[in-house]
């Protein structure tokens, strides 16, 4: 699809995922150009740039064209000189090989993200982007009724993968030097379509009302339909490219099938507001407090 201001909108999945072609990131973006983008991802929840040799002040200014940028991570180290920007770097043990949506253990998530491939392996190492919203729309009409109702706990403070490496032990370490625990509701409403979508992922690790057993099993239900291979982009990467993803309404996985060839990409996020359910319930902060270091509150 071309647009009125004269770039192409090559869809890449069926239900999630675009490609942005004949847009030079780099350069100054005319607003027009900025607001079909935002449309864009609004409609396709992730946009991929492809071949954009980016520095990193180039990634932080088309990031900051969405909105105010967070700090790099609540916890963990920027890239040196550069504290908006996260480092992902497969050579020291930051491998998020499992469903998760960005930082969702705060009380305002991040709006979106930004991975920028500098260095990547010549097989694997893809990135996995799933659509939240078709997941919601996936569930029979019974589960539908009960995730309406669901709060969730998320926290980083977890066990999701045994530490491989002395490196891996210590980003582990770091990870949760500062500990949160949020509730977010089962089911957000965006807060710019109206879409209803399933916020849960790797961070949520408990239901409010219900015990560690019942909580994990309902969890594993909702989460099945989010990892669904229909609601699922795969994108290969390539050194230069960019993916722009709506964090309020996907997950992602990173998996780890590339074994110790290097893999290092740059990423920067846009703060985001609180989370919201059915009933216009926000979410609230039960541990950590509201990451003020980290992320502004976006009204």
């Amino acid at each position: 699809m071309s647009t009125s201001t004269g770039f192409d909108i090559r869809r890449i999945g069926g239900r999630i995922g675009a490609e942005i072609v004949g847009v030079d990131l780099s350069s100054d973006l005319d607003p027009a150009i900025v607001t079909e983008i935002n449309k864009a991802l609004l409609e396709h929840k992730a946009l991929v740039f492809r071949g954009q040799q980016l520095d990193d002040a180039a990634q932080l200014r088309f990031a900051s064209l969405f909105g105010e940028l967070t700090t790099a991570h609540p916890t963990v180290p920027s890239v040196d000189g550069q504290p908006n920007i996260l480092p992902v770097d497969g050579n020291e043990g930051i491998r998020a090989n499992h469903w998760h949506t960005d930082v969702t253990f705060v009380r305002t998530p991040p709006k979106a993200s930004t991975l920028r491939s500098i260095v990547v392996p010549p097989y694997g190492g893809n990135t996995l982007i799933a659509n939240s919203a078709g997941a919601y729309q996936d569930l029979p009409e019974p589960l539908r009724e009960l995730a309406d109702r669901l709060w969730a706990v998320h926290t980083n403070d977890y066990d999701y993968a045994a530490p491989k490496n002395d490196k891996a032990a210590e980003h582990r370490k770091r990870f949760v030097s500062r500990k949160y625990r949020t509730a977010h509701p089962v089911v957000r409403v965006h807060p710019e379509t109206g879409e209803r979508g399933l916020f849960i992922g790797g961070f949520a690790q408990t239901l409010e009302g219900l015990g560690p057993s019942e909580s994990r099993d309902l969890l594993r239900i909702f989460q099945s339909y989010v990892t669904r291979p229909e609601n699922v982009l795969r994108v290969a990467w390539t050194p230069g490219d960019l993916i722009l993803f709506d964090n309020r309404i996907t997950q992602h996985y990173a998996p780890d099938d590339y074994g110790d060839l290097p893999r290092l990409l740059h990423r920067v996020t846009v703060a985001g507001d609180a989370p919201v359910g059915i009933d216009g319930t926000s979410s609230r902060a039960l541990e950590g407090g509201d990451a003020g270091h980290y992320t502004p509150a976006v009204a």
